[in-house]
């Protein structure tokens, strides 16, 4: 395809696999790129070879093609076979291409359902460290309202105890505290959104509001008392 579009300082790769959400993280993602002016790729990654892709895979490879022609998207990148973990991919794919914003989908049934879920997602940041990360809710009910529909980039945070509450931190604080990843809602100068960390191998999420927990209740109980400044 490579329609190449004025704007270089930004690129945009938007990581897909099988299901109906693909389409939509697509065209998020051209959305995106229109207004930035600047150039979108189109990732899916699978361990099998092309040839042994069943009918339903075949046919939503070939969906993505089209509208990838329909789009003027620069490149379709289908990187079959592959053997290597996901995020080893995603970091070639954005070293190669230049990538500056990577989009991938929140709460999609399937094996980008792990990007958004506790260790993996800071294995990936780690990976990539260059790019602004997009955390796109695909599973709504209508596409009508797009407020609170993607985060900005997901930034290193800590959860502090300060007077009975906590707080996200942005620098490590020197005391004990929740390490993890901060995703800020777009279009707030508040520090609203939500906080993930992992605990005991499993993924934990609460919700930011101007900067303090709304949700106490969801953190483990180890953490309601022993956090002291």
């Amino acid at each position: 395809m490579k329609h190449v579009k004025g704007r270089l300082d930004e690129s945009i790769l938007v990581c897909v696999y099988y299901g109906l959400n693909g389409e939509r993280l697509i065209r998020r993602g051209h959305k995106m790129a229109t207004m930035l002016d600047c150039p979108l790729y189109i990732l899916s990654v699978d361990s099998q070879p092309l040839d042994a892709f069943d009918a339903e895979k075949s046919s939503y490879i070939e969906q993505w093609k089209k509208l990838s022609d329909e789009l003027e998207i620069e490149e379709f990148i289908l990187q079959d076979n592959e053997k290597r973990p996901i995020q080893k991919v995603i970091a070639e794919v954005a070293k190669n291409y230049g990538i500056s914003q990577i989009i991938v989908g929140q709460s999609a049934q399937s094996r980008w359902e792990e990007i958004t879920k506790g260790s993996f997602l800071n294995v990936l940041l780690k990976e990539v460290p260059f790019v602004d990360f997009h955390i796109v809710a695909v599973q709504r009910p209508t596409d009508d309202d797009d407020a609170n529909d993607t985060y900005e980039k997901g930034v290193r945070a800590y959860l502090i105890q300060e007077h009975g509450d906590f707080k996200v931190a942005f620098t490590c604080p020197k005391y004990v505290s929740i390490e993890g990843i901060f995703f800020k809602e777009v279009g707030t100068d508040f520090d609203n959104g939500i906080f993930k960390f992992t605990y005991n191998d499993k993924m934990h999420e609460v919700h930011i509001s101007e900067g303090y927990i709304l949700d106490k209740g969801k953190l483990p109980s180890e953490f309601l008392s022993p956090l002291r400044q």
